[in-house]
């Protein structure tokens, strides 16, 4: 596969993904497995309580959880990109060629 069509897919899969993970995770009453368990077990929810990310739930602050889905995709997409790059010029580098 080429970058050309990585990088589609890529694109696509981000821009498709909120129709997964916030439409039609609301049309199901879609909840997380261990949202679940807890409230089974009667504990307590420390989600407010015990927030290190701005992006609770893949949302962004004051714009719509779908667009808000894909702002935290591109994020995350970004990250995983950066760190690979860095980690290649890393391994490059310390290669005798």
């Amino acid at each position: 596969m080429s970058f050309a069509r990585a990088w589609f897919l890529i694109i696509l899969l981000l821009l498709v993904s909120p129709l997964f993970g916030v439409i039609l995770a609301n049309a199901v009453g879609y909840h997380e497995p261990l949202d679940l368990a807890a409230e089974l077990l009667n504990k307590p929810d420390l989600t407010e309580d015990i927030n290190w990310t701005p992006f609770l739930d893949y949302s962004v602050p004051g714009v719509p959880s779908e667009i808000g889905y894909i702002i935290s995709g591109f994020i995350g997409i970004t990250l995983i990109l950066s760190l690979g790059t860095l980690l290649r010029k890393i391994v490059t580098k310390g290669r005798l060629d």
